[in-house]
């Protein structure tokens, strides 16, 4: 009997592995797709838009059961680091980086934005905005005020912009907005048809983008309660974040340190090409208990470089101050979890997290892990959502990100997975 019941168990936790309660949806194998966004549109939460690199992108109509896919195209050229936002009018906005055969263009040489006023279907050719030759512009992200502050609807974006040399070639040191890599910054009030003047936010800057360990990289735009803009990026110094009160016309003179990254935001993960703990931030915007609350998570290795964490810290005066980091991922021994991206369904308050996890492995196997917390960023309940494990390899590029959205408990995820060299793009349903 002693045999039976020990039996049981060890078949229920290998069933436990291999299973996940949630339907996984293939979007798309096409393309070499990696590096994901996705989101919904507020009018009609059912149509969800979604993209890939370096220059696909995918919409749906019912939920996220089925998608069609597409390939996006600028005279400005598309390459790469796709981000997709909508407004309150039920407009899409994605947003890239650039490759024009214009004359005098240069490869990354500004920021993109397309709009879709059609639920994702066609997109106009765009606007453009940081472009400061021969700089490159680099690793943006955006996000719109849903609030009902003055700015509502406003776009906000900003990215990294990466110098060339500290030093002229005369031996004078150059003006920080020439060298080194900086935060910069701007917004559209008219629907992305224009861009206010790019401005730099950052108070310290990195390095000119040779080493990405000490580079300013991997900002993320957030509105708060009353249409605060808030800004958070990985530096050597730190996780970092500024704000603005009024709109993105002016920001605080000093960067306020969220949290320490120990050693760097670059990490070795085994089988993945490359690894960053770049931040995901989320205002709760809900009618719930932890309203205005602003939560960052990240990546980082403080636990071992075998150990990858994930963590998150919550602010509630406006980002002045924050918590204590709390850990997302609730396994117990050494081993990785790493691409994390936070959102908050604003129907509920419900945070979720979404990243790729290895702790029921002893070896490179890879699953998708989503966490959610109903008491604001304390404790997280943590659920596979992958239905099989992938493995990753050192000389394919996944992308650096995932993303998830939520709205009134639709759920839906979006993650790269790599079988046998070959690049897909994968959701899954998740109603709660």
């Amino acid at each position: 009997m002693k045999k039976l019941v020990i039996l049981t168990a060890l078949l229920y936790c290998t069933s436990a592995f291999t299973q996940s309660p949630y339907r996984n949806i293939k979007i798309t194998d096409e393309n070499t797709p990696s590096e994901v966004t996705i989101s919904f549109n507020p009018i009609n939460p059912l149509n969800l838009v979604a993209a890939a690199n370096i220059e696909t992108y995918f919409y749906s109509f019912d939920g996220g059961y089925t998608w069609a896919t597409r390939k996006l195209t600028s005279t400005y050229g598309v390459y790469g680091d796709p981000c997709i936002v909508a407004d309150l009018r039920g407009n899409f906005y994605y947003f890239h980086l650039s490759n024009s055969y214009e004359e005098g263009a240069r490869w990354l040489d500004r920021i993109i934005c397309q709009k879709s006023d059609d639920g994702g279907i066609t997109w106009s050719n765009g606007s453009y905005m940081g472009a400061n030759p021969p700089h490159l512009q680099d690793k943006e992200w955006a996000a719109v005020d849903h609030s009902y502050s003055p700015y509502r609807n406003n776009i906000y974006t900003a990215w990294t912009q990466c110098g060339q040399n500290k030093y002229s070639e005369e031996g004078t040191a150059l003006n920080p907005m020439d060298s080194a890599s900086n935060i910069i910054f701007s917004f559209s009030s008219d629907g992305g048809e224009t861009w206010a003047e790019r401005k730099r936010i950052n108070e310290q800057s990195g390095n000119e983008c040779s080493d990405a360990g000490a580079t300013v990289l991997g900002v993320v735009p957030c509105v708060g309660l009353n249409g605060e803009v808030y800004l958070t990026w990985c530096s050597p110094f730190g996780i970092m974040l500024d704000r603005s009160t009024d709109g993105g016309m002016s920001f605080f003179e000093k960067d306020i340190k969220v949290a320490d990254l120990p050693g760097s935001f670059r990490m070795s993960v085994p089988g993945v090409y490359r690894t960053f703990g770049f931040p995901s931030m989320s205002c709760d915007m809900s009618s719930g208990k932890y309203r205005g609350t602003l939560y960052i998570s990240w990546a980082d290795q403080k636990n071992g470089y075998d150990n990858t964490d994930i963590w998150i810290s919550r602010s509630s005066n406006e980002g002045i101050t924050w918590s204590e980091p709390a850990k997302v991922n609730d396994d117990s021994g050494s081993k990785h979890q790493f691409y994390n991206w936070l959102t908050i369904d604003q129907e509920t308050g419900i945070i979720y997290v979404v990243f790729y996890d290895r702790r029921n492995y002893d070896d490179e196997r890879t699953d998708v892990y989503l966490a959610s917390s109903t008491d604001g960023g304390r404790t997280f309940l943590n659920e596979r959502i992958s239905e099989e494990p992938f493995y990753p390899l050192s000389e394919t590029f996944m992308g650096d990100y995932t993303n998830v959205v939520a709205v009134n408990g639709m759920v839906r995820p979006i993650w790269t997975r790599l079988d046998s060299n070959s690049l897909s793009i994968w959701s899954a349903i998740i109603d709660k």
